[in-house]
């Protein structure tokens, strides 16, 4: 029960705290978002259902990677991070809970191009349990790859300039706006060591029946990346913030 109490009083605070950082709206936000109705507008109505699942994807790895970069750098500069570590609860409880608020926030900021498609397009083949499974799934992975990148930093800033070195780059290699089949044979291998590629896929075909692998592929991997990609922030964790 004290475990669920203080990951709960971590989220609230972290919510109440973060969310409107001005960091965090430009760029996990006004960003997405104005990417979102520059697309739309440019494609036309034919194009939104194609576009659709990149710009969903794009808007949870802003939306999450942003919130991590908020929260983590303000709190280690607040020395907020050392109290928590003396709390008497368990680490994983503590990443669990800083980990979720953005998880929200990218599921949230997932359905905002949705919703600007609906006015634009007919989205009643969309197969919406799918879509759901795998915003889900994206939004813990980029949440994680946050949290590793957030880690490392000290100022907001810097946190920000990490993740764009790792953010701009998956805007090109994991199939948002650009078929993997189309990127020479290194960036298509590159492109399969990134977890966003199988989630896109996942929405690919959800939506606009364009995926390349089966989503029972997909899933467990997605899945396999959220694991490894736990293990390493705890690792990092562990090594920069205790001992």
């Amino acid at each position: 029960m004290k475990s669920w109490i203080a990951f709960w009083s971590i989220l609230k605070k972290d919510i109440q705290n973060y969310y409107l950082k001005p960091p965090n709206i430009s760029w996990g936000i006004i960003f997405p978002l104005s990417w979102t109705l520059m697309q739309f507008i440019r494609s036309g109505s034919l194009n939104i259902i194609e576009f659709l699942p990149g710009l969903m994807s794009m808007s949870i790895l802003f939306g999450t990677t942003s919130m991590l970069a908020v929260t983590i750098t303000f709190e280690r500069k607040g020395r907020s991070f050392e109290r928590l570590l003396l709390a008497p609860i368990s680490l994983n409880t503590m990443v669990l809970a800083k980990i979720t608020g953005a998880v929200l926030f990218g599921i949230l900021n997932a359905f905002i191009p949705a919703a600007v498609a609906a006015f634009f397009a007919d989205l009643t083949g969309v197969n919406w349990g799918v879509v759901l499974l795998a915003v889900c799934l994206i939004s813990i992975t980029s949440t994680l790859l946050g949290l590793l990148i957030a880690v490392s930093a000290k100022e907001v800033f810097e946190a920000q300039t990490f993740s764009n070195f790792f953010r701009f780059p998956m805007l090109f290699l994991c199939g948002l706006f650009i078929p993997i089949h189309e990127l020479p044979a290194f960036f298509r291998l590159l492109s399969y060591c990134l977890p966003l590629t199988y989630g896109t896929d996942i929405l690919n075909g959800a939506i606009a029946q364009t995926n390349t692998m089966p989503s029972l592929l997909c899933i467990p991997v997605l899945l396999a990346f959220a694991v490894f990609l736990f293990v390493i922030c705890r690792y990092n964790i562990n090594r920069k913030w205790i001992l």
